[in-house]
């Protein structure tokens, strides 16, 4: 007789699930997977790096950085950095409060859907370690995956302003991790100058 999946693994799955709706698309693994999945995978493949102890509010916060961002594009916000901010405002809660209908949903109890909560809206990034961690998941994910995309559609002072920005968000951990990557020659030479 076959046992039910525990909660956590549940959760994951109807995670997984949600962000299986995603319209877009990127490669992982050598096949096209919805855009969500592949970025959830890889945030927690980020944070099980970072933090093989990591708790199960931070895994299930990784796996639900984006849940359901493309409901949200970047552009139904103004330009400039005023309507980048409220859009990223925006997306915390957005990703905070469908995590949590998911987390219900699977009888998870409410003090670990505050934190799941509170570590998508990236409360106490710096002071809380568990913060900080997902903080340097989501930089290193952006560095390994969307990095050479971005600096494509970007002029070259944009670029090096946001590696900075990314730079300063990182933990020293997440810094040793960033400079370990394998990144393509172009990426490489972009961070060098960033951080030059």
């Amino acid at each position: 007789m076959r046992h039910a999946p525990d909660r956590f693994t549940q959760a994951i799955a109807a995670i997984d699930r949600v962000n299986m709706e995603d319209p877009g698309t990127e490669w992982l693994d050598g096949a096209p997977v919805p855009r969500g999945l592949a970025y959830g995978r890889r945030m927690t493949g980020w944070v099980e790096r970072l933090n093989p102890d990591a708790s199960q509010a931070l895994r299930l916060a990784a796996r639900a950085q984006h849940i359901r961002r493309w409901e949200i594009p970047r552009d139904r916000y103004p330009g400039g950095r005023d309507g980048y901010l409220r859009w990223r405002t925006h997306l915390k809660r957005h990703h905070a409060r469908v995590a949590s209908e998911v987390l219900a949903d699977i009888g998870y109890d409410a003090d670990t859907i505050a934190r799941v909560r509170d570590l998508l809206r990236k409360r106490g990034v710096k002071t809380d370690p568990e913060t900080q961690t997902l903080e340097d998941a989501a930089c290193l994910v952006f560095l390994e995956n969307g990095l050479v995309d971005f600096a494509r559609k970007h002029d070259s002072g944009k670029v090096t302003g946001i590696l900075r920005k990314t730079w300063t968000k990182m933990s020293e951990a997440g810094r040793r991790e960033a400079l370990q990557l394998d990144l393509p020659e172009a990426a490489r030479a972009l961070v060098a100058d960033a951080l030059a």
